[in-house]
């Protein structure tokens, strides 16, 4: 079953591909459809049948497709629809795909098989075209029967596409408008519209009076949705998505078959949308009748704009006037008189209470709050509905509340706004309550214990000593203390210092996830030229845009300029084995270069940065050690990273270049702050490989056109590769040639290249033939 199931995903996977391939070029049409037909049969699994029948739907409503290349498509369709259609298993998606190709398909099969010119004017001289594909009309016949079958029985989606595929069967069973000029055999009869027209009257297939008999039925069961019954003169709506399927299909009748027209127009001006609402008049019937309506009105304005002087126009505009004016009577009581008064069940009647001045019920209605802990939420929570009750506002931004709120505020009801207020401060006076009804009393004291205890009797004359005052005064706040005083502030302890491995540890953490943020941002998109600020260079702001280069920017410069005087180290520090460790900084290089390497054609902005960064730092970190020498006459030394890492970012993508990566490596070479001799070296290098000679001249060549200060460099490492590298020399030669004529490498090359010359001659002239004269 899972085997089953994996080949079914893969069989859809390659049906949508090879639908892609079709729209984006209709010249594969024939292809694909012939292949897909035995695949989409009647014998394959619902799925493959359901994207069958949308497929062929699909492709014979498209018009990128011609005319003629449906026709012959249209043979070997129809037996695949027929044979669907008359599967026991009724599958509604499949069936809806179905009827909507059978519409676009009728009037192809009919244009087929009607009648082919055999070299006379007269029409019944005519003879069919294919008369071999009578199987075509049968297989096209039985589809149609079977569709107005099933038009009354299935679900709606369904009976929608019926109501399209029966008005395009009525369009091609009337007769419409010819040219009598397509009569002639100079003329093509293809560009008449498809109607009984063009149908000869002794057509072997094809029966006029049959064909025009069966066209009007399926019009009056079009228009017996909206004619109303002559014996009671009610209507029998089902649904108004019908009724709007049948007003929409129906204009195209209007439009094209004018031998109709008025018999369709008439039946619309007898159907009064108002009329037909079900009671009870709920909200759904009132959006029903009001579309209908509108379908309506739309349908006969249209009719009047295309044709201003047609024969009904005065009772089409009358009618319109009327859908006006009749649409809120049937639908809303409001617009009715009042009926009989009913018993109040307040006291007070609605009517009377302004006049009583009798005050009003309340409009909010105040629920208890359910009994233990109340939070804030349930406390100023007034409705009932749980899905406010539940929905979080924090969700939405302060300034969309803002705009919310401030409107809201202004047109609330006061009253309502007051009840709202008095409602929540009820609630807040009856917990008070509760809290204070649930406190435990206070705890009995000493004297509240013992009634009986009668002091000792101390005679007034007698002095009691000074220090024994000051004790007893000192004593007694002593035994209040504990239940009169609140605890003091709460300040947690200082956490206990991290390690220098843990720093480092923490640190190297955090660069993780700000290259895991980096990873996932986007570059930010230009806004244009002299906006914003971009190609500001070193003085751009490098948190301000929250993009990729934003954060690279950050990353770079806390790696050069964060740490910038914490790496200089004075001589009595060269020779501490503990003053070599690891740094942040160092870490973060490394991710950087980590970072580039996975896929420096797309990252090779920011090598060029980092790059950039390193060079500033390392000549400010330089100029400060000089300063710092000539203020304390001592010798300090400063790290330098540029050499460093250009070289190492250098030997990490080299091996995977190509000549395919020329415009990057170039780029690379010219954006860079500086090219030493190790940078031009490992240049070079690229000449070790034959496919490659070519980048390696190349960027070597754009360095002495457009770097003056690196151009001897550059010429030096050309000579060198010209010397070392035979592969090289035609490239190389003609750099020097150009560059240093004075090479000795260039003096060598033309002597052999002259001896090559003179021996060319010779054996050219060796080699010429003798005159027949000589």
């Amino acid at each position: 079953m899972a085997q089953s199931t994996g080949n079914l995903v893969d069989q859809i996977a390659q049906l949508n591909a090879a639908r892609t391939l079709v729209l984006g070029d209709s010249a594969f049409y024939p292809q694909i459809v012939n292949g897909v037909l035995p695949i989409i049969g009647a014998r394959s699994r619902l799925e493959l049948r359901r994207w069958g029948a949308e497929f062929l739907a699909e492709t014979f409503s498209s018009p990128a497709l011609a005319q003629a290349q449906k026709e012959q498509l249209a043979a070997t369709a129809l037996q695949t629809l027929r044979e669907t259609l008359e599967l026991p298993e009724k599958d509604t998606v499949t069936l809806k795909h179905i009827v909507e190709a059978a519409a676009s398909l009728y009037p192809l099969v009919f244009r087929h098989i009607h009648w082919g010119l055999v070299g006379t004017d007269n029409l019944d001289n005519c003879s069919i075209n294919h008369p071999e594909d009578s199987t075509v009309w049968e297989n096209m016949t039985a589809i149609k029967d079977d569709i107005l079958r099933r038009w009354d029985t299935s679900p709606f989606s369904v009976k929608v596409c019926c109501i399209k595929f029966v008005q395009r069967v009525v369009q091609v069973q009337t007769h419409g408008l010819t040219d009598p000029r397509t009569t002639n055999d100079s003329q093509r009869p293809e560009q008449n519209e498809t109607s009984l027209a063009i149908v000869p009257r002794n057509h072997s297939l094809l029966s006029l009076p049959y064909l025009e008999a069966e066209a009007s039925g399926l019009l009056d069961r079009l228009l017996s949705l909206i004619v109303p019954c002559p014996t009671n003169g009610s209507v029998v709506v089902s649904d108004p998505l019908l009724v709007n399927a049948t007003l929409n299909s129906l204009a195209i009748l209007i439009r094209t078959r004018q031998s109709i027209g008025n018999k369709i127009i008439n039946a619309i001006l007898s159907f009064v949308p108002a009329r037909q609402a079900r009671t009870p008049v709920t909200p759904a019937v009132r959006v029903g009748v009001k579309s209908m309506e509108r379908t309506a009105r739309a349908l006969m304005i249209n009719i009047m704009k295309r044709n201003p002087s047609h024969p009904l126009a005065g009772k089409m505009q009358q009618h319109i006037e009327r859908l006006m004016q009749s649409r809120i009577e049937p639908v809303d009581d409001s617009s009715k008189k009042r009926g009989l008064p009913t018993e109040p069940t307040d006291g007070l009647d609605n009517s009377k209470r302004a006049k009583l001045d009798a005050e009003s019920p309340p409009l909010i209605k105040v629920t208890p709050l359910p009994p233990g802990p109340v939070s804030y939420s349930q406390l100023y929570t007034l409705t009932e509905d749980a899905g406010l009750s539940s929905f979080d506002v924090k969700q939405l931004p302060v300034d969309l509340l803002v705009k919310i709120v401030v409107p809201v505020l202004a047109r609330v009801d006061q009253s309502a706004l007051q009840q709202a207020v008095d409602g929540v401060r009820m609630r807040y006076q009856t917990l008070q309550k509760q809290q204070v009804a649930a406190q435990p009393p206070p705890p009995a004291t000493g004297e509240d214990e013992d009634d009986d205890y009668e002091p000792e009797y101390q005679p007034m004359d007698v002095a009691e000593p000074a220090a024994e005052q000051e004790d007893a005064l000192s004593t007694e706040p002593a035994d209040l203390q504990p239940d009169l005083v609140s605890l003091g502030p709460f300040v947690l302890p200082q956490p206990p210092p991290l390690s220098e491995n843990e720093a480092a540890e923490i640190g190297r953490s955090a660069v993780g996830r700000v290259f895991d943020m980096l990873a996932s941002s986007g570059v930010a998109p230009n806004t244009g030229k002299g906006k914003g600020q971009q190609h500001l260079g070193f003085s751009r702001l490098a948190g301000s845009t929250f993009d990729r280069d934003a954060w690279v920017t950050l990353l770079t410069r806390l790696a050069t300029r964060a740490p910038a005087g914490l790496e200089v180290d004075h001589k009595k520090n060269d020779q501490d084995p503990s003053s070599k460790r690891s740094t942040i900084s160092d870490s973060i290089r490394e991710t950087l270069y980590r970072y580039i390497l996975e896929d420096f054609r797309g990252r090779v902005n920011v090598g060029i940065m980092w790059l950039n960064e390193e060079w500033y730092n390392d000549r400010i970190q330089m100029k400060f050690t000089a300063s710092q020498r000539a203020e304390e006459d001592e010798e300090s030394s400063v790290s330098l990273h540029y050499d460093q890492w250009s070289l190492r970012l250098l030997d990490g993508f080299l091996p995977y270049l190509d000549s395919r990566d020329t415009k990057i490596f170039i780029r690379f070479l010219s954006e860079i702050p500086e090219v030493t001799i190790p940078i031009t070296k490992r240049v070079a290098s690229l000449s070790k490989d034959p496919e490659r000679v070519n980048l390696c001249i190349q960027s070597l060549l754009y360095l002495i056109m457009f770097r003056p200060p690196a151009r001897e460099m550059c010429l030096n490492a050309v000579e060198d590769v010209y010397q070392t590298y035979e592969e090289s020399r035609p490239a190389a030669g003609k750099v020097l040639a150009r560059w240093r004529p004075q090479s000795t490498a260039v003096q060598q090359a033309q002597p052999e290249q002259q001896s090559t010359l003179v021996n060319r001659t010779v054996d050219s002239e060796n080699n010429t033939p003798v005159a027949n004269g000589a």
